[in-house]
């Protein structure tokens, strides 16, 4: 089983951002119970429109990182980039659905996708915190700095990011995880809108159908609408 950790850096924080930087690291099964990760891949994209500053001051990529023939990143260039490394059995990220709003589907075969953080906030609810830094000094890596750092840089996470997955290998196999990914989030209030931080069961009946209805909204937050509607039914 080979599981592709990958990491992106963009530039910006929203969805019509580009991607500017792909780290990729395959983490793979040794047939003996346990995981080996292969050296991180990374590669930069020319941007066509701007980085923003708050992008730069986490990633520390500015204009001059790119020259004129470098390409920008598209579907293809995604898919040439997994296509090189060979089929893989599932997408990983920490903090998957950031990478999933940028990465399609037709880019890697429609593979399932692992959360990291999702993971980990499972498996170890009492953690200091579940970013990728946090855990990777919590849970006691040693690392080589010439691999996992400079921190918030695509190959250096994705490689922070491979050994917090295969920690949580040791106890938790691949399917659960799956799952853990693709269950809703709980969310006790509503997380944006007018009716923003009131409990679900405060929320009017005509919103809430209208939430149920959004096709662009985040899912969890529609999830969770269509949730309270079934609770008031059976109420």
């Amino acid at each position: 089983m080979r599981l592709r950790v990958i990491d992106l850096e963009t530039t910006g924080g929203d969805r019509t951002s580009e991607i500017i930087e792909v780290g990729i690291v395959d983490v793979i099964a040794d047939g003996q119970g346990g995981w080996t990760a292969r050296p991180p891949v990374s590669k930069l994209f020319r941007p066509r429109g701007e980085i923003s500053f708050h992008a730069m001051a986490v990633h520390h990529l500015t204009p001059e990182h790119f020259h004129a023939d470098d390409p920008h990143c598209d579907e293809y260039a995604l898919r040439e980039m997994f296509a090189a490394l060979g089929p893989a059995d599932a997408m990983v990220a920490h903090s998957a659905r950031f990478e999933r709003g940028f990465i399609a589907d037709t880019a890697h075969g429609g593979l399932p996708w692992i959360c990291t953080v999702r993971s980990a906030k499972q498996a170890w609810p009492s953690a200091p915190g579940h970013s990728n830094q946090v855990l990777r000094y919590w849970r006691g890596f040693r690392l080589d700095p010439a691999l996992a750092d400079p921190a918030h840089r695509a190959g250096p996470d994705a490689w922070v990011t491979a050994h917090i997955l295969m920690d949580l290998l040791k106890e938790h196999p691949v399917e659960r995880m799956i799952e853990w990914t693709a269950a809703p989030r709980e969310m006790a209030t509503v997380p944006f809108g007018k009716h923003r931080r009131k409990p679900w069961a405060e929320v009017p009946m005509d919103y809430l159908r209208w939430m149920a209805g959004q096709t662009d909204m985040d899912v969890d937050a529609v999830s969770a609408a269509r949730a309270e509607l079934e609770r008031r039914k059976v109420g």
